[in-house]
């Protein structure tokens, strides 16, 4: 038995020191991974970039089983997420083959000790983890842009009445902002300087954003610039009609709660009052409740 135990510790001593150094030898990362590691390193945290770390190694692997068409998509919904933690498409596939790696092994783990509930929320963690914090991204940063948009839209539109053109009064507006919108603001006019037409800019924005009213926002602003419309009226409709639209969604939000709060209210509340109502009348009438039951 002794001998078993010196070996066992033996093994694991050598276990760590190999660890170790296959943790500090030079890799491969692809050149998308190592923009992502620098980005990451002032804007995840640090247990988001030791799990790259742990992960970059089989990137590689896990882009080429998902294959061209489901990375083409998801580097749409990272950038729809507006790069979360300096998230890339590279840096996706290390998170998810990270935790597909420990959350399968805890699974099998659980599942020989019996344990099977907690096995299949392991593999339902090793799967989908990623993909729950990429889909909170995304709502996150549709909200935040939604709620933004109305108000830049009516700074925009007193900027360029007083002179100033639709391109200079971006800029001038963006810098006085933060937050998603006006990162992406800034984005379409660095894409404009190297060239791009602005309708092109716009598009690329309006397809980099799963919202509505962005889609709105970019539609109008091409149409109004077809037909010739005065910028400025164009900029105050759309503000105007989003916060329309806003009121109409908060009302609906609200027609929607009525019932599931009547449904709580009836089905939890109510039946709880009622009894206590009726444990406090008969606690208070002093009825001798052994008559009643015969003891």
């Amino acid at each position: 038995m002794g001998f078993l135990l010196a070996f066992a510790m033996g093994l694991g001593v050598l276990g760590v020191f190999k660890g170790v150094r296959t943790y500090r030898a030079e890799a491969k990362v692809p050149s998308d991974l190592a923009v992502a590691f620098e980005i990451g390193s002032t804007r995840t945290t640090a247990m988001g970039s030791v799990i790259d770390r742990i992960g970059m190694r089989f990137a590689p692997l896990v882009l080429r089983l998902m294959g061209a068409k489901r990375v083409d998509k998801k580097r749409r919904q990272i950038d729809r997420a507006g790069n979360p933690g300096g998230l890339t498409v590279d840096r996706y596939a290390a998170r998810r083959a990270t935790y597909g790696i420990f959350g399968g092994l805890a699974a099998f783990v659980m599942a020989t000790e019996g344990e099977l509930l907690i096995a299949l929320l392991l593999v339902a963690f090793a799967l989908f983890w990623v993909e729950v914090g990429l889909w909170a991204a995304i709502k996150k940063r549709k909200e935040d842009i939604e709620r933004t948009l109305p108000d830049f839209l009516d700074v925009l539109a007193v900027v360029v009445s007083s002179g100033l053109g639709f391109r200079q009064g971006l800029e001038r507006v963006s810098v006085k902002y933060t937050g998603p919108w006006a990162d992406e603001i800034r984005i379409a006019l660095r894409q404009m300087e190297m060239g791009v037409s602005r309708r092109q800019a716009f598009d690329e924005l309006r397809k980099r954003n799963d919202s509505e009213q962005v889609a709105m926002f970019v539609t109008a602003l091409q149409q109004g610039e077809e037909l010739g419309a005065p910028i400025v009226d164009t900029l105050i409709a759309i503000a105007t009609d989003m916060r329309r639209t806003d009121a109409q969604n908060a009302r609906r939000k609200a027609a929607k709660a009525v019932p599931k709060a009547t449904l709580i209210v009836t089905t939890f509340m109510l039946p709880g009052t009622l009894i206590l109502l009726m444990a406090g009348l008969l606690l208070g009438s002093e009825m001798d409740f052994g008559a009643v039951t015969g003891e």
